[in-house]
């Protein structure tokens, strides 16, 4: 539960940093914490995993069930000093299991377009363009991924 914490503290400081150009402070992490709807990355409403590397959380992601079929992939964050060592796929590859064992076959997400490293990572990932399945003011760009059952 640290971990998980931690890392979506990280998370949060680093979309929130780079959407308002300036270190997040404490309290404006806290804030977008706050009711955030992580009680609902659970089974069977969703999941949240935390990624380990040699034994230190290095990453995370959620998913939250949208419908009997479909998850979305959120809050995926891994920590800086960990890019680069092929984890990101690694998480994307678990939360897509996690989905499966959710009885999804399909997973969609939203992002900004400011995020190139992230929307780079999920095109690569085999994830394309979609329509906007959501509104809001950070919802700018929309992906989805049909699932095979086999994984």
């Amino acid at each position: 539960m640290v971990d998980a914490t931690g890392l979506r503290r990280d998370f949060y400081h680093e979309v929130a940093s780079r959407y308002w150009k300036r270190s997040a402070t404490s309290e404006e992490v806290d804030q977008g914490l706050a009711g955030d709807g992580v009680e609902l990355l659970v089974p069977s409403t969703g999941q949240f995993v935390v990624g380990r590397f040699e034994g230190e959380a290095a990453a995370c992601g959620g998913l939250l069930m949208l419908d009997a079929g479909c998850a979305e992939l959120t809050r995926v964050y891994l920590r800086p000093r960990f890019r680069g060592k092929k984890g990101a796929g690694l998480l994307l590859e678990l939360l897509e299991s996690e989905a499966r064992l959710l009885g999804a076959s399909r997973v969609v997400l939203n992002t900004r377009l400011d995020l190139v490293e992230a929307r780079a990572l999920y095109v690569r990932h085999g994830y394309r363009e979609i329509p906007a399945y959501r509104t809001g003011p950070y919802v700018e760009i929309c992906y989805g991924k049909d699932l095979d059952r086999l994984g």
